[in-house]
């Protein structure tokens, strides 16, 4: 499977990044291509103008890289921090700049924060944000609480919460596989209705 793997925090200290660059991995030592997508690398502006608004081949060179990646994706991961009890403001721009480029394909949830809820809060309101942007959500999640300590210098998962996340992914990412193998087999058996 072809997954882009999405993270949003544009903060110093970004704790979470230590998670996406381990999700990226698991997912591509398990076999699959993936595709990193740092708001934070990209820096689009704050919304203006959509992917869609701009004519062929006019769209900013990052805008356009993102939207390759998107277009080309089976399946997406949101790397989902939580911050004041919903969602961050930069992946939440970055998805914003696109719409019909998300359709037709899953999407899974991997929340964090610093605290025991592990993103969940966030977790919910992207559940229905992904729905109405064109994705099916899986209903397994991926939450990771106390990030900040999950992860060694290297990266690598640590502690309770580390070893949490390893014992947790294998569904995360099955539950991913499964929706993404179903919208690939739906599209070449019958063209999306819009």
């Amino acid at each position: 499977m072809h997954i882009a793997v999405l993270y949003g925090s544009y903060r110093q200290d970004r704790n979470g990044i230590s998670y996406a660059r381990y999700l990226a991995k698991a997912f591509q030592d398990a076999g699959d291509q993936v595709d990193l997508i740092d708001a934070q690398a990209v820096d689009l502006p704050m919304l203006d103008r959509m992917y869609k608004e701009y004519s062929d081949g006019t769209a900013p060179d990052s805008m356009e890289a993102v939207a390759t990646i998107i277009k080309a994706a089976d399946a997406f991961v949101f790397v989902a921090g939580e911050y004041n009890w919903g969602v961050q403001p930069g992946l939440k721009n970055l998805t914003d700049h696109f719409l019909e480029e998300w359709f037709w394909r899953p999407a899974a949830i991997a929340s964090y924060s610093a605290g025991p809820f592990a993103g969940m809060r966030a977790m919910m309101h992207w559940r229905a944000i992904l729905g109405e942007m064109g994705m099916v959500v899986t209903s397994t999640p991926l939450a990771l609480p106390g990030v900040h300590k999950a992860f060694d210098e290297a990266g690598a998962p640590t502690g309770d919460d580390g070893e949490r996340l390893e014992r947790n992914f294998p569904k995360f990412a099955d539950d991913l596989r499964w929706w993404a193998e179903a919208a690939q087999l739906q599209r070449a058996n019958r063209a999306p209705p819009y």
